[in-house]
């Protein structure tokens, strides 16, 4: 089974920026498409960005242009670039398959904490 370990979280102050990495165990993980996912506080886990096998990544609306996705099956490591952060990026954020693949198909991380605050 893949286990995925999430870092590069910690504590920003508003318009900063983060690199997030997540660290796949087994390289069956190059064969699909990945996702990063955040949960706020309170709130349900929600889907960020997607990036299929062959790097191409597609992002939602509140983090388009700000967000990049990219991946390196190489070292079966998939990145989350955040610039120009707000205090509504706040949340756990996790990785795990693109929901095109159905239902998630690794265990879930222990995310990585993302706060952006003054």
């Amino acid at each position: 089974q893949v286990q995925l370990v999430e870092s590069g979280g910690g504590l920003v102050q508003p318009g900063g920026s983060l690199r997030l990495s997540c660290a796949a165990s087994g390289s069956i993980f190059r064969i699909f498409a990945m996702a990063w996912y955040r949960q706020a506080p309170g709130k349900q886990r929600e889907l960020v960005a997607t990036i299929t096998s062959g790097g191409n990544g597609i992002y939602v609306d509140s983090v388009k242009g700000r967000f990049a996705i990219s991946r390196d099956n190489a070292k079966n490591t998939v990145y989350l670039q955040m610039n120009s952060l707000k205090p509504e990026d706040t949340a756990v954020y996790y990785c795990n398959t693109d929901p095109i693949h159905g239902p998630p198909k690794f265990n879930w991380g222990q995310g990585t904490q993302v706060t952006v605050s003054s």
